[in-house]
């Protein structure tokens, strides 16, 4: 069973390990270092505070202990994206796909209508977990990667029903 909550500056250091190793392996390729984590919690905490709201990223936390990171961007008014990354060593338990479908019955409530997410091809997990969330492969993207070269990215969507909090 995961939970999710809000990142805060004691977050850093589990930010450090999440963002190493195979981890990152289709992302930057980089670990991110501390002060890096920490200025990931900056602008976390900062974009809370905005309004309208257009990211929020929570902490992944499974037996007491932060595994990965989970965000929401609003990228127009009525469509968000979903991402997540989570330590190696957690993988194939099933909390990617639980932390999401936390976030999509918490998108739901904030008047975004679609939602999707993608993935490198070569983690096909990542699109296990979409898809188990509910989301339906669409096609493909290509995305410049770290080589300079491209890659055909898997995309997903999941359309929302809008249900407020507290209803």
């Amino acid at each position: 069973m995961v939970t999710l909550r809000a990142l805060g500056p004691d977050a850093a250091a589990a930010l450090t390990r999440i963002y190493s190793g195979a981890s990152i392996q289709h992302t930057t390729g980089k670990p991110l270092t501390l002060d890096q984590a920490h200025e990931k919690i900056r602008t976390a905490l900062a974009r809370a505070t905005e309004n309208p709201r257009a990211q929020w990223s929570w902490a992944i936390v499974a037996t007491d202990e932060m595994i990965g990171l989970i965000a929401l961007r609003r990228r127009t008014p009525s469509l968000g994206t979903l991402s997540y990354i989570l330590r190696e060593d957690t993988w194939g338990n099933g909390y990617a796909t639980e932390a999401a479908q936390h976030v999509v019955a918490f998108a739901s409530t904030t008047g975004l209508e679609r939602l999707e997410g993608m993935h490198h091809p070569d983690n096909p997990a990542s699109g296990r977990v979409l898809t188990k969330t509910g989301f339906t492969r669409t096609g493909t993207c290509d995305r410049r990667i770290d080589d300079g070269t491209t890659a055909a990215y898997q995309v997903y969507a999941l359309p929302l029903l809008y249900a407020p909090l507290g209803r």
